[in-house]
């Protein structure tokens, strides 16, 4: 009993000091903190302002993706396909759609944990240029991850939200998300030359654990069509003990701190929805209209975040469509328009890898953003 308790003290600890130096972790506290001291009677409702369900399916999705993560498989799969590449512009274009094919199902987040490592190991034996490729990775996840309900936190709390079925979701996004990744496909062309490219790996691969694997992917679907009929808590519930009895080790490696993120963005922003001066700010924007409402998403991400925007103009609007739009394009711009964008520019490990990074992402926007109208108009959302 001492052994488990010990170590239970350890991860609090370690924990609570990541916790403590996470800036964007601080800046929502004191938020709240000011919040409070504004309207300290809401202090009881704090915990009906979270989506539950929308955080049951968020942590059961990481509980799945660092599974399937520790397993090593993704690692082996990686080496194998950037082993057949031979020149840098399909290298580029490998990594490139395997970003974007892996945020569809693994998160956008996750899919960069994969993809970037990779990419890196990658740079450190060839002339590829890493932080070019970083920034289309990044790119890459924005725009593949739109795809489903389950590629980004924001469709996941969309999705959630409308109980729209996960086709009609997919089926909804996948124009946009055609056309983006057309549009991407033909700048990797461009930014990257045809050149001649050696690989040498070594041989250090990672172990992979077949059992991990197998049970990670035998609960993925059932989790998806629990998540799917609105029993996420309950399925996280049979998740949380399948992994314990299995690998108990995966539970305290997920991402806690984005977690808590989410769960304080839920309150600080509806807590500031509430209050009289922002409504009537927003009762000006007149997000009745789909186009207005649209506008709103691209502009407000590129201020907030486009998961924070999406949960506050939810407050304002049911039109998941409209939205789900709006701020999966936001994504792009600015780097704060996506915390996958952050994510990818502090893993480049290059101070300037934000310049490179505007200069594709910024004309990014503003092509999509027109896409994204027009598309909206052909399909009589607006």
């Amino acid at each position: 009993m001492a052994a488990p308790l010990a170590q239970l003290s350890r991860f609090v600890f370690q924990l609570a000091r990541t916790l403590a130096r996470d800036v964007v972790i601080l800046t929502l506290l004191a938020v709240l903190a000011v919040l409070t001291l504004l309207a300290p009677a809401q202090i009881a409702n704090y915990p009906s302002l979270v989506d539950w369900p929308t955080m049951a399916a968020l942590t059961g999705l990481l509980l799945l993706t660092k599974g399937v993560e520790n397993s090593g498989a993704l690692h082996r799969m990686g080496r194998w396909a950037i082993a057949r590449v031979n020149t840098e512009r399909s290298a580029a274009l490998c990594l490139v759609l395997a970003a974007a094919l892996l945020s569809t199902l693994l998160t956008n987040d996750v899919a960069l944990f994969v993809v970037i490592p990779l990419t890196l190991g990658m740079c450190r034996i060839t002339t590829l240029p890493a932080t070019r490729l970083v920034v289309f990775e990044a790119l890459a996840v924005n725009a593949g991850s739109a795809l489903t309900p389950i590629g980004n936190p924001q469709n996941l709390f969309l999705w959630q939200l409308s109980r729209a079925p996960f086709g009609h979701f997919v089926a909804h996004m996948l124009p946009l998300v055609a056309v983006l990744m057309g549009l991407l496909l033909a700048l990797t062309i461009a930014a990257f030359p045809a050149r001649p490219m050696h690989v040498r790996f070594d041989e250090n691969a990672p172990p992979l654990d077949r059992a991990l694997l197998i049970t990670a992917l035998l609960l993925y679907l059932p989790f998806l069509v629990l998540a799917d009929l609105h029993q996420a808590p309950w399925a996280l519930a049979a998740l949380t003990l399948i992994l314990l009895a299995v690998r108990p080790r995966v539970l305290p490696q997920i991402d806690w701190g984005l977690l808590l993120v989410f769960i304080l963005m839920f309150i600080d922003l509806r807590l500031l929805a509430g209050q009289s001066v922002v409504r009537g700010w927003m009762n000006q924007l007149d997000l009745v209209q789909p186009r207005h409402l649209f506008w709103a998403g691209v502009g407000a991400s590129q201020i907030i975040s486009n998961v924070p925007a999406a949960i506050a103009l939810a407050e304002y609007s049911r039109d998941w469509q409209v939205i789900a739009y709006g701020v999966n394009i936001g994504g792009f711009g600015f780097m704060v328009g996506s915390l996958a964008n952050l994510i990818a520019l502090r893993m480049a490990g290059d101070r300037k890898a934000w310049l490179s990074f505007h200069a594709y992402s910024v004309p990014f926007l503003a092509i999509s953003s027109g896409v994204g109208y027009v598309l909206l108009y052909w399909l009589h959302v607006g």
